[in-house]
């Protein structure tokens, strides 16, 4: 391809990669189009073109086809460029398990050669193609994403002649030399474990795992199995005050419902309202929008904070939008008591997959222990905690439960998909009582009966949250202490160790001595002897018991009022 003089831009945005980090793999200057822009434009056309289901059954070949000349020519271009000194080679390594190659590799003249790179046990195959001297354009990763993103070594065509590339764009992407034990990516620490010949010692120019998916357009929508409607869904009380006296409710509706309210009153020995008494809690609505899902891309979010409620009371209630006849079903709720009185509650972690079989348990779990409280999950709550649907799951299977007794849960990794828990805050409102320098709801803590709770993110630091946890469990007076997080301070597996876990918060359990840490992350069931200071001890009242759950069993976890249990 001839030097185009316009590809000069790329220098200024190497140079705002140093000031906009974060947007690194989106930074584009110049007056034609990025590929970022150019996905967005053909995604929103698809949106507009294809059905719902044509959205999510999309293939390559589909995509190829959907595809104009000049869309085709930005993404085969404008994903990589350099500029070389001299006329070169330009040899292209990419992860064969990806699947088929991209479009713009056999487009745009490069060859498949016999020769391979191996990669942490990940073989890449090789693709080239000359270049003259000038300004060199390649193509995105992929449209279906995965995989690994392909790096590239660079060999002159004159022999002994010294390769220089200049104006790389994006800047993120380093130059090395390519050999056995170099890193080929910038942002991973794997090194090659073998190189072809012909390319040893030459040119590398790294790629970066974080844009595989830049230029992904299958796979990108679904369908939700239970999209919203006018009447009002995935009912769930979670606590966002003081358990003895205030009471949280979120919902779901389409679009059609803008508003949204909580009838609400004591419980009467009828189980029904009595129509001179109930009040009535206007609902903050919140418009959700999530583009991937094709059959049902907005909704509306309803959550309503009760107040001024009487400790140890059940309260029946409905949620609707306000209206006279535009009520849901009747359910109820039970506040924290005044005291000390024994309770029981469900523990559990990574529902995560197969949330149908999921929703069976909870619901035997229900059946076998109404008496239980409230129900905690250490985490992974959901497979894929960017992805509406998934959530959509969980909430359709747990109806007839989480609407009925508070659920307490805690962030786990999955729920970190696509870089934070954005779906997670939206959807669930618990206590905003942590840590002053960490986001609110990451971590959290509450008193029942006799008993504290302490809900932490072992996503973020250990440290980060020590402050914190300490003054929780130093300040209070409560007979028993439970704290639970996602990865297990003792795991299941040696090579799954969360070591500053351990010693970080496992020194805050032996100086206050916390009854029991409930964990999730490791998908088996463990329970350890009482641990003080990394050791076994004697009984419950000198250590720690700590727990993972396993995802084919139900775990309660009980107090008693005035004395520690030794089982």
């Amino acid at each position: 391809m001839p030097h185009s003089p316009r590809r000069r831009r790329h220098v200024l945005a190497a140079l705002a990669l140093l000031i906009a980090a974060p947007l690194a793999a989106r930074a584009h200057v110049g007056d034609h189009a990025s590929v970022h822009d150019t996905v967005a434009s053909v995604v929103e056309r698809m949106r507009r073109d294809l059905t719902p289901t044509a959205l999510a059954s999309l293939t390559v070949a589909r995509v190829e086809q959907f595809l104009t000349d000049a869309e085709k020519e930005t993404l085969g271009t404008e994903h990589i460029s350099f500029t070389a000194n001299i006329a070169i080679t330009v040899f292209v390594l990419r992860d064969k398990a990806s699947g088929d190659a991209p479009f713009w590799l056999p487009l745009r003249g490069f060859s498949r050669r016999d020769a391979e790179a191996t990669v942490a046990s990940r073989t890449f195959e090789v693709w080239a193609k000359p270049f003259e001297v000038g300004w060199v354009g390649l193509g995105v990763n992929s449209l279906s994403g995965g995989g690994e993103h392909y790096f590239i070594a660079v060999a002159p065509q004159k022999a002994g002649a010294s390769v220089q590339l200049t104006d790389i764009y994006p800047g993120t992407h380093t130059v090395g030399v390519l050999k056995v034990g170099e890193a080929p990516y910038t942002d991973r620490s794997e090194t090659l474990e073998a190189v072809p010949a012909e390319l040893d010692g030459q040119v590398l120019l790294r790629g970066t795992r974080g844009r595989r998916d830049d230029a992904r357009l299958t796979n990108l929508f679904r369908l939700t199995r239970h999209p919203s409607s006018k009447k009002p869904d995935q009912v769930v009380l979670t606590w966002a005050g003081n358990p003895q006296t205030t009471q949280a409710i979120q919902w779901r509706t389409s679009t059609e419902v803008p508003t949204g309210a909580v009838l609400y009153q004591r419980k009467s020995d009828r189980n029904r309202f009595d129509p001179r008494k109930p009040m009535i809690a206007k609902a903050e609505t919140k418009r959700l929008e999530t583009p991937d899902i094709a059959n049902d891309p907005v909704v509306h979010r309803h959550t309503a904070f009760l107040y001024h409620l009487e400790p140890g009371t059940t309260y029946v209630y409905a949620v609707g939008d306000g209206s006279d006849d535009g009520w849901g079903e009747l359910e109820e709720f039970t506040t924290a008591p005044a005291g000390t009185e024994p309770f029981s509650f469900i523990y559990m972690g990574d529902a995560q997959n197969g949330l149908d079989r999921w929703g069976s348990l909870i619901h035997g779990a229900y059946r076998d222990r109404p008496d239980a409280a409230f129900y905690v999950m250490a985490g992974d709550i959901v497979n894929r905690g960017a992805e509406r649907d998934d959530w959509d799951d969980l909430f359709h299977n747990a109806k007839g439960v989480y609407d009925r007794r508070q659920l307490v849960p805690a962030i786990g990794n999955h729920e970190y998909q696509g870089g934070a828990p954005k779906l997670y805050l939206d959807l669930l409102a618990v206590r905003g009582n942590g840590p002053a320098d960490m986001e609110p709801e990451h971590a959290y803590s509450f008193e029942y009966s006799n008993a504290l709770f302490v809900v932490l993110d072992s996503n973020r630091s250990a440290e980060s949250q020590a402050a914190w946890l300490e003054e929780q469990l130093a300040s209070s007076k409560a007979t028993w202490k439970f704290v639970t997080y996602h990865h297990p301070a003792y795991s299941s597996a040696p090579n799954r160790d969360n070591k500053s876990i351990r010693e970080v918060w496992g020194a805050l359990f032996d100086k206050y001595h916390v009854d029991m840490a409930l964990q999730g992350h490791d998908h088996a069931y463990l329970r350890t002897y009482p641990m003080k200071d990394g050791k076994r001890v004697e009984s419950t009242k000198e250590g720690t018991v700590y727990m993972c759950r396993c995802p084919a069993r139900r775990c309660t976890a009980r107090t008693r009022a005035t004395t520690r249990s030794s089982a």
